[in-house]
């Protein structure tokens, strides 16, 4: 493995970048207009240039789809404008079908008829009198995973993607981590998406928003047109709501599963593109990191995998090891010029001068960037046993149980990994995670004598008996400062119906993987001990001596997921302890 720092290696991220260079072109003004697809759809895009610029002045592109309105009414421009016209880009920016301005119907995520439309939007573009033909599909969040389907298409105007914060697989990721539903995306994202389509927003300081900038002079009645196609569709929450399993196929879907949607799924298309990408995820935002490193092993056209301490998107990093009044970079304007100088370099075909696939990560505690060509990195796997007194050891103790009896009125805090992806700009905060013991078993360590650096997929190993033929299993795995503050590091969950180990997934070199298909459903026999392994998060944290390694175990998070099983009695829970009781497996990189 090719560990360094990123200045040391051939990489083209850099966290030195001056997000604050000067920006010689002024913002022309937005010309909207509709492109009509081959169904007779219309699809509404906003274009920006530099204001000096006349008909026919060659701009390379910047095409950014969404679904959270491309512009409001009344305003001059948009945001992806305001950032990358500056930088001498024309800016395309799209409401997807059925969604904004656009005519049609938004079912659910990237279904297969708004993916299409990304090859003759991409057609348009390049046969415009200001247009090189060369393209860069840009985003964050929604708008990173529209970016990612622009690569399936394979199209020849497209020269690269730089999807921030994505969701590989919404399944895993976002929605339903370790098969257990997150409720509190789900109803927050899907209210929010509904309004939208019906062209009302609140703004940040209470206020109604005007709503979403018509298209051109005939624009209010086109709108009203297009907003009567948006009532005719199903919210999404309809769908979500007869989901356990990922092949699940809502019939408010048209018979389509959360696998029809998964940029994971169609890798190897995306892979065939040899689409050079940037991609940039955050320890802290939701499941984006996993699947940046699901990216980098599944796919293998030119990447740069960027994994920084933030939150969704990126403007707000979190390290709990380190002064939290310390900068960490690369600070979020230097993330957007580095995303300038990627697509600069994908426009003029240097983009390949990386030679391949690199992976950045930065390390918590060390406040250290590294670069890695290989994933996951070496490491020493050592076992910790839950063992006897809420011991957390390398000896397992003696053979014993403890209870956990379920309150599913308990919940966690609300700026979590999982709050964050509600939307950018939302902090990251998990506090002093002992405020949350009263519900939970912890078991704490002896202080290291030296320092700790845990690099990887933690994996743990339940031996567990319910009451109950399902449940949801909820791992943290904390560092107790000397001043007896537990800090939260990363988390794993797993629901127990979903336990079956996946023995022939791409992904098993991570650790233990799970189909959450429905065929695999393996429920738990009431009164009978059962095993449940699975992998936490991905994390990379340097634990300095004197600090302690905390496990801790829960059965719910009222605050951000579903209450498993919902109904009747809450389970209880024994968990054992012993030579073949609950353990954890930590991979540690030596110095």
């Amino acid at each position: 493995m090719n560990i360094s720092r990123p200045e040391e290696s051939n990489s083209i991220f850099d966290y030195r970048l001056d997000g604050a260079a000067p920006s010689p072109h002024q913002v022309g003004p937005v010309e909207s207009t509709y492109v009509t697809i081959r169904d007779g759809i219309r699809i509404a895009l906003d274009v920006v240039r530099p204001m000096a610029d006349d008909a026919n002045t060659k701009r390379d592109t910047i095409l950014v789809m969404t679904r959270y309105w491309r512009g409001v009414k009344g305003d001059p421009s948009n945001r992806w404008a305001d950032l990358l016209v500056p930088k001498g880009f024309a800016v395309v920016v799209g409401d997807s079908r059925g969604t904004g301005a656009s005519f049609g119907q938004w079912p659910y995520h990237r279904a297969r008829a708004e993916t299409l439309d990304f090859s003759e939007i991409l057609d348009w573009i390049a046969a415009q009198p200001w247009s090189t033909g060369h393209v860069i599909g840009y985003g964050l969040s929604y708008t990173a995973n529209t970016a990612d389907w622009m690569a399936e298409r394979n199209h020849p105007a497209l020269k690269g993607i730089i999807p921030r914060f994505a969701d590989y697989d919404s399944y895993e990721d976002c929605y339903y981590p370790g098969g257990i539903p997150n409720l509190f995306v789900v109803r927050n994202w899907a209210e929010r998406v509904t309004r939208l389509d019906r062209n009302v927003a609140v703004l940040t300081d209470g206020q109604q928003s005007p709503g979403v900038r018509p298209v051109g002079p005939d624009g209010e009645a086109d709108l009203a047109a297009a907003l009567r196609d948006h009532e005719r569709a199903v919210p999404i929450s309809e769908g979500f709501q007869q989901i356990t399993f990922k092949d699940d196929r809502p019939t408010t879907w048209g018979g389509d599963s959360m696998i029809e949607w998964s940029t994971q799924e169609v890798a190897d298309r995306i892979s065939r593109s040899g689409t050079p990408t940037q991609n940039l995820a955050g320890w802290f935002d939701g499941g984006t990191a996993q699947g940046a490193i699901r990216r980098f092993l599944g796919q293998s056209n030119p990447m740069n995998i960027i994994i920084g301490p933030w939150n969704h998107g990126g403007d707000y990093a979190y390290d709990p090891l380190r002064d939290p009044g310390e900068t960490i970079v690369p600070t979020f304007e230097t993330q957007q010029a580095n995303d300038v100088r990627f697509a600069q370099l994908c426009f003029s075909g240097d983009s390949d001068q990386q030679q391949g696939k690199i992976l950045h990560y930065y390390t918590l505690g060390e406040g250290v960037w590294k670069s890695t060509r290989s994933w996951p990195p070496e490491a020493t796997r050592q076992r910790w046993y839950l063992a006897d007194g809420f011991r957390l050891t390398s000896s397992p103790g003696d053979t014993g149980f403890n209870e956990l009896e379920v309150d599913p009125t308990l919940g966690d805090v609300k700026t979590s990994r999982w709050g964050t992806q509600i939307g950018t700009g939302l902090k990251v905060d998990y506090g002093d995670r002992r405020e949350f013991d009263a519900a939970r078993l912890a078991y704490t360590g002896e202080a290291l004598a030296r320092d700790l650096e845990i690099t990887g997929h933690p994996v743990v190993h339940l031996n567990v008996t319910s009451t109950r033929e399902d449940g949801a299993f909820l791992v943290y795995l904390e560092a107790v400062r000397p001043d007896a503050v537990s800090i939260y590091l990363t988390e794993g969950q797993l629901r127990a119906v979903h336990r079956k180990v996946w023995t022939d997934s791409p992904f098993r070199a991570l650790g233990p993987q799970h189909s959450y298909l429905r065929r695999d459903a393996q429920p738990l026999i009431p009164g009978e001990a059962a095993i449940l392994t699975f992998t936490l998060h991905p994390i990379s944290a340097r634990l300095p001596a004197g600090h302690r390694l905390r496990v801790v175990l829960a059965g719910s998070d009222k605050t951000t997921f579903l209450d498993v099983p919902s109904g009747g009695k809450p389970p209880l829970l024994k968990f054992h302890h012993g030579p073949v009781g609950c353990c954890i497996d930590l991979p540690i990189v030596e110095a």
